[in-house]
């Protein structure tokens, strides 16, 4: 998240931008949203060439080599935050090893409560021995339908090997610290109480702003429990990399490894911290999450159907890459479960999708703004002034099309979004693409007289069921004895925490969600895209996507039938990413010296 998470520039055609108000049931089907998408996915001509791709060939040709690590302080190691953005377990011991374990288990049954986390069998890699371990990566402001574009071998390799839905639901409003901390802990934000990136406390006295970490890092702003606090409850140690929330202290119970926010680390360095803590003998965490805010952030600046938002894309894919072969490389693709996430997706936004404020009620009137690019009003005089200024916007919102308006009470209920007083009592919600600006920050008519800019060009925060705001799930492992390929329903990110603790065996607290492992496929994925691709404002529609992500031929379907050399399937795929990125970087560099020559 760059800067503000949610802060576009001009764009061409003007978006369908109704709300998708179809259960996730019906979204699985391959015509939900069939009015608000489009078969074809932009696909922009690249005239400059983006000099991360250097470091994309240079990875690819140094992929075999041993990187070398360096050691990670303990969760009590002090250093500088910096913000900018927004029991299914599969056992595969030997029959003795299993008896030994059971038996063991019901041993401490009888001395502990701790989870059945600690009881679990051993894994044996050929060096070392290692308890059920789980990965959880979140690629911030992923949108689902980018496995479309061309520039994903790896996660799409990932996919034909695992199980997924065809997209994952994120939850309302479709921002990044509500939205991360519902992956943890299950629990809608009204339920978990980070309600937006930014939102006033009435009983506090005080606003949240994600950014200010002096004040949104105190505990008392965290009320729920999140993963990593349940596994060190259960005598499970973690390891957290930059996980928004991660250095608040919640519960006063600490990971047992932390890293904290830092804006400027590259991509190779976070496969370094899960690799060194995977390689920890004694002291070794079970549970590794980590944080990966690069597609968010270009999404923001650049706007998610932009040049540079295809380099970083394909930059994220070759860090999945590197840590794909680091655990081949451990022998631990058989004990080390992957799941793969994100928050939310993205919309082209420019200044002529903006909505002034100032133009349609008081703002004198208003004491607090929560949130971006939604807005929550906090009145002076509500009992006064609130069923007023709702009528003046629903009588804009109805004559415009632009945004909707709710209070606490008519909120929809699909949105989760009314039984906590951090939630605002008077809200407006821009359709996807749209941002509701005040004077003193933005003057639209100005800027349209004098041409200005909007920025940021990319925005979320929107119906967390529009097509545009789609996040992904995608899980390999022994905790997800699956086919290859295969589909489950469409899901909301409720269910992750529950997946998560199944996979290692803890026991969660109540929550949200409702699914427990083993998931229950619903069939295979199809050959070709998995995501159907939504219009965005902005995209050009005359070229039609290139297919150079998962070969789903049928020679590499064969590769897939014996599940343990779904890896190996994966490693062949980095020599096409290879020679894919090779001929992409020579592309650029003729369209360079075609140019100077010009």
């Amino acid at each position: 998240m760059a800067n503000r998470d949610d802060q576009g520039s001009a764009a061409a055609q003007t978006e369908d931008c109704d709300a998708v108000d179809a259960s996730a049931d019906d979204a699985d089907s391959a015509d939900d949203g069939s009015d608000i998408l489009d078969e074809a996915e932009e696909q922009e001509k690249l005239l400059n060439p983006p000099t991360r791709f250097d470091a994309i060939a240079d990875t690819f040709r140094k992929r075999d080599e041993r990187r070398k690590r360096r050691g990670r302080a303990p969760a009590s190691h002090t250093g500088q935050v910096v913000f900018e953005m927004e029991s299914g377990y599969k056992d595969s011991s030997s029959q003795s090893l299993l008896f030994v374990g059971l038996a063991w288990g019901a041993w401490r049954a009888s001395h502990t409560r701790n989870s059945d986390a600690n009881t679990t069998p051993t894994f044996w890699n050929g060096t070392h021995s290692f308890k059920p371990t789980t990965i959880l990566i979140s690629l911030d402001g992923f949108r689902a339908d980018f496995l479309n574009r061309g520039l994903t071998p790896a996660l799409n390799a990932f996919i034909a090997s695992g199980v997924s839905p065809s997209y994952m639901l994120p939850s309302f409003p479709s921002v990044t610290f509500p939205n991360h901390f519902t992956l943890v802990t299950g629990l809608y934000p009204e339920s978990h109480g980070i309600v937006s990136n930014q939102f006033w406390d009435p009983e506090l006295q005080e606003e949240f702003y994600y950014t200010d970490t002096k004040i949104s890092m105190q505990p008392k702003w965290w009320t729920a429990e999140p993963v990593w606090v349940t596994a060190e409850k259960q005598g499970v140690r973690t390891a957290i990399h930059m996980w928004p929330g991660s250095e608040a202290h919640i519960s006063h119970i600490e990971p047992t490894y932390l890293d904290k926010f830092n804006a400027s680390e590259v991509l190779p360095r976070k496969v370094d911290s899960l690799l060194h803590w995977l390689d920890l003998e004694d002291e070794r965490p079970q549970l590794l999450l980590a944080y990966v805010p690069d597609v968010d952030s270009d999404g923001h600046l650049y706007g998610p159907n932009s040049t540079e938002i295809r380099a970083t894309i394909a930059d994220v894919d070759s860090m999945l890459t590197l840590l794909v072969e680091g655990l081949l490389t451990r022998n631990l693709t058989e004990i080390v479960n992957l799941v793969v996430v994100s928050d939310h997706g993205m919309a082209t936004t420019s200044t002529n999708r903006l909505i002034q404020l100032d133009n349609i009620i008081d703002l004198s009137l208003v004491n607090h703004i929560d949130g971006w690019p939604l807005r929550g009003l906090r009145l002076k005089k509500p009992e006064r002034d609130l069923d007023p200024l709702y009528t003046q916007l629903l009588l804009e919102a109805n004559k415009t099309g632009t945004f909707d308006v709710y209070t606490r009470e008519t909120m929809p209920a699909r949105y989760h979004f009314t039984n906590n007083d951090r939630i605002a009592p008077l809200w407006v919600v821009p359709k996807a693409g749209y941002a509701v600006v005040e004077k003193q920050d933005f003057n639209v008519e100005e800027a349209l007289t004098s041409g200005q800019e909007y920025h940021p060009k990319g925005l979320h925060g929107y119906d967390h069921e529009h097509p545009l705001m789609r996040a992904i799930f995608v899980a390999r492992g022994p905790a997800f004895p699956h086919p290859p390929n295969s589909r489950v329903a469409v899901f909301q990110n409720t269910e992750v925490y529950n997946i998560v603790c199944d996979s290692i065996g803890l026991q969660s607290h109540s929550n949200n969600g409702t699914l427990h492992l083993p998931l229950k496929p619903n069939g295979l994925h199809p050959d070709g895209p998995k995501v159907e691709t939504p219009y965005d404002a902005g995209q050009h529609e005359n070229t039609p996507p290139q297919d150079v992500s998962a070969d789903t031929s049928d020679e590499n379907k064969e590769t897939t039938v014996d599940k343990p050399t779904w890896w190996s399937f994966l490693h062949e795929q980095l020599q096409k990413a290879k020679d894919w990125a090779k001929h992409f970087v020579d592309s650029l560099t003729r369209n360079k010296e075609a140019t100077n020559h010009g």
